[in-house]
């Protein structure tokens, strides 16, 4: 970290996983806290599809935290939302004059809303979802630090 960076963090601790190779081509063991899981690639791609493949873990992350998200708003506001259903892809595409020629990542997020919501219930909780932590990290400058341990 730079030294004249300050690190600012709203949580109560810093989330925190730490992945290791497992048995297997490509297989992956991820912890965080007291969870475990698998992720890998598709045998398809030379792996042995132990588990979700990276993108499909970023975006369950981001599925997850825009659920979570819509859940604790109307709860807060006493809204009737029954069940929230985010569906996610990602790709790449090609725009001219854009990204200094390469191609921009997009993932595209349905959300689905369940219950008795009004309209202006359901464009609040759209307009909501855009402000999901993960969403704001994701498109948010990023710093990655990476260092040899």
């Amino acid at each position: 970290m730079p030294r004249n960076a300050k690190r600012i963090s709203r949580m109560k601790d810093n989330p925190c996983a730490t992945v290791e190779s497992a048995e297997g081509t490509y297989a992956q063991l991820i912890k965080a806290r007291v969870h475990e899981w698998a992720a890998g690639e598709p045998v398809e791609d030379g792996g042995i599809d132990n588990g979700p493949m990276p993108y499909e873990l970023l975006l369950s992350a981001l599925g997850a935290c825009t659920s979570i998200t819509l859940e604790m708003y109307a709860a807060r506001k006493g809204w009737p939302l029954e069940k929230v259903h985010v569906t996610l892809e990602h790709s790449k595409e090609e725009r001219e004059g854009e990204n200094g020629g390469k191609p921009v990542d997009m993932i595209d997020r349905v959300v689905r809303l369940e219950g008795p919501l009004d309209d202006e219930q359901r464009a609040k909780l759209i307009e909501i979802a855009e402000k999901c932590p993960v969403h704001r990290t994701l498109t948010n400058q990023i710093n990655i630090n990476t260092l040899l341990g």
